[in-house]
Parts: structure tokens; C-alpha cells; sequence
């Protein structure tokens, strides 16, 4: 099996010989697929810039477009794992809520410590993952049908240990403040960085080591490259994918954390588009859909178009059908260069 970085170097010394402007763009983006998405975020940041003005570029409003994208980032990073596999995940906003109601719960109706409630949910996490990766891994249904029957299954068990009920932020605050962590916010120079946010990042960067620096994370690409040559080559495959859904569980758990320093309480009813949201960012982002090609930064360059369009939108007082309606339209033309850029490898 030839390794992607030969693949990239055999790609490479293409641009040599003789291929037009069209071919050479192609092949510049299949090599490097975050530079589409980032020219796309410098482009939205430069019309509305020009179009808002200098309440686009106030530090305040900045902060306010990370805040907006922490958990569609976080949430974003399972998705990105479980995509570069080829799979899909439906289900990662049914466990993000589902893991934020059984902190909640053990923080408050059990009385657990606020460290052992965050250890209790990325457990439930955990679980959840290592369920979609059996169906996924050991059963073989496709992951689409996996997460779909799962989505279904974790969402009802959220309404129902939850009793529908939400937990108030005033109660979370008197007895388990921890999960309110991330919520808290630090002035810098006239911009209100949330904790969450900083945490967002430092989870990005820990994931990019991860998936560029060691050999599970090449295994990760090669699987989703072509699982029957990696297979060949050694790789246990199912294994892979296996630690790659339980990751993705306990990502989904940290989310839960997140959303509850996010919006100060537990709801049952939170994330309710999270699923989409994370889909929308990965493939914004540059990750194909067909698996083996991304990056997890483009992800998070991804989820800061989907922000900076609706934050730009919304100062221009567009209502939030058209900004819905503008993020579709995106995420149609990201799958369509997917789909042109991916012509190159055939």
C-alpha cells in the first residue's frame, strides 16, 4: 500500500509536467486541503468586514464568533475522526446531551463530586462510542444506518433519565460550579475570551499531533484511505476504527461540558442541531466525505465560516432563514469541489 505522503509526492512532481492551470489547482487543493476552506474564511472575513464595517472587526464581536463556534468545533472534532474513516456519525449531538444530563444528574440529584459527574458522563461517552464502533467494526453495518439507529436510541434514553426536565443554571451553580467552568470569560483587550474556547483549541492541537505525529493517527488515514490495503499492510482495521468511535464518544463527552458552561444549565433539549452543525464543519472544512483525505484544522477553519457567515449576516439584519439558507449553499459547494478535486486521485 503506498502511504499518503507518496501519494502526495507523487502528486506533487505532476505539477511539473505540463498539466494546465485548471489541473494544477486541482491538484495544489488535493494536497493541501485546508487551503480552500482558509481562502473562503479571508474572502467572508474581507466582504463583511467591508460591508459591516467596524463592528465587524470590534474585539468584542470576534471574541463572540469563537464563542459561537466552541461547540460546533468540539463536536466537530469527533465528526472529523469518524469522517477521515470514511463513516459518518449521526449520533455525536445525542451523546453530547445525553452525557451532559448524566453530569448534571450525578452532580445534583446524586451528589457526587464535580470532578467524579465529569468522569461519570465521558464514561457514558465512552460507551456510547464503543456501541457505534462495535455495530460499525465487528457487526459491519454501515455507519450511517449504525448512527442512525443509535441517534435514535441515545435520544430516548436522554428524555428519559432525564425526565424531560431541565437542570437550572442557578443550581449548577450553588452546588456543582465545575461544570460551569468553561463558561467563565477573560478580558483581552476589549474581547471576552471564554475558557471553553481556549480549550477548544488546546483539544484541535492535542487531535492534530495525534493524527499527524503518530502512528494511530496514520493508521486512521490509511484505513479511510483504503481499508483493504491497509489491512494488507498490517494495519488491524477494525481496531482502528474501534478507538476511533470511542475517541469520538469521549469528544462528544467534553462537548457535554462545553455546552453546559456554554448555556449555564442542563437541558435535555440542548444541541439539538449539533449532528448537522458538525457535518457542516467538517465538510466546509475540507474533509472528504469518501474518508483518507483533511485535516482537523480544516475543521475548525470550517466551523469559523459557518460563524463568521452568521455573525455577518445577522449584523446585516438578514433573517436567520437566509443565513440557514447561505450555509446550505455552502456546504453544497464544498462537496461539489470534494467531488472535482477528488477526480485528481482516479
Amino acid at each position: 500500500m503506498s502511504s499518503s505522503s507518496e501519494q502526495n509526492r507523487t502528486l506533487g512532481d505532476q505539477l511539473h509536467q505540463g498539466f494546465s492551470v485548471g489541473q494544477r489547482i486541482q491538484l495544489y487543493l488535493h494536497n493541501h486541503p485546508t487551503a480552500a476552506p482558509f481562502l473562503v474564511l479571508i474572502i467572508a472575513v474581507a466582504v463583511f468586514s467591508t460591508l459591516v464595517g467596524d463592528r465587524f472587526f470590534h474585539p468584542f464581536n470576534l471574541s463572540l464568533v469563537l464563542q459561537q463556534v466552541t461547540i460546533i468545533g468540539v463536536i466537530g472534532i469527533a465528526q472529523t475522526l469518524i469522517i477521515l474513516t470514511a463513516g459518518i456519525d449521526l449520533s455525536v449531538g445525542a451523546i453530547m446531551v445525553l452525557t451532559s444530563v448524566v453530569m448534571g444528574r450525578s452532580a445534583i440529584d446524586y451528589g457526587f463530586s464535580a470532578p467524579v459527574a465529569l468522569l461519570a458522563g465521558l464514561s457514558v461517552g465512552a460507551i456510547c462510542g464503543l456501541i457505534n464502533g462495535l455495530l460499525v467494526s465487528r457487526i459491519k453495518l454501515p455507519p450511517f444506518i449504525a448512527t442512525l439507529g443509535t441517534w435514535n436510541i441515545f435520544f430516548a434514553l436522554n428524555l428519559w433519565y432525564s425526565n424531560s426536565q431541565t437542570i437550572r443554571s442557578q443550581v449548577i451553580d450553588q452546588q456543582a460550579p465545575l461544570l460551569q467552568w468553561l463558561g467563565n470569560t477573560i478580558e483581552f483587550f476589549g474581547a471576552r475570551i471564554a475558557y471553553s474556547s481556549i480549550f477548544m483549541l488546546l483539544l484541535f492541537v492535542i487531535i492534530w499531533y495525534a493524527l499527524n505525529w503518530t502512528a494511530w493517527g496514520r493508521h486512521v488515514y490509511a484505513t479511510g484511505d483504503d481499508p483493504d490495503a491497509a489491512r494488507l499492510a498490517g494495519i488491524r482495521t477494525r481496531k482502528i476504527l474501534l478507538s476511533v468511535y470511542v475517541l469520538a464518544g469521549v469528544i462528544c463527552g467534553l462537548a457535554a461540558w462545553v455546552l453546559i458552561g456554554r448555556i449555564g444549565s442542563v437541558s435535555p433539549q440542548a444541541g439539538f442541531t449539533a449532528n448537522l452543525d458538525s457535518i457542516t464543519a467538517v465538510v466546509i472544512g475540507g474533509t472528504s466525505l469518501f474518508g483518507g483525505r483533511g485535516s482537523i484544522f480544516g475543521t475548525l477553519i470550517g466551523a469559523l465560516i459557518v460563524g463568521v457567515f452568521r455573525n455577518g449576516l445577522a449584523l446585516l439584519g438578514v433573517d436567520v432563514l437566509w443565513q440557514e439558507f447561505t450555509v446550505g449553499i455552502l456546504i453544497i459547494v464544498a462537496v461539489s469541489i470534494d467531488q472535482w478535486i477528488r477526480r485528481v486521485a482516479s
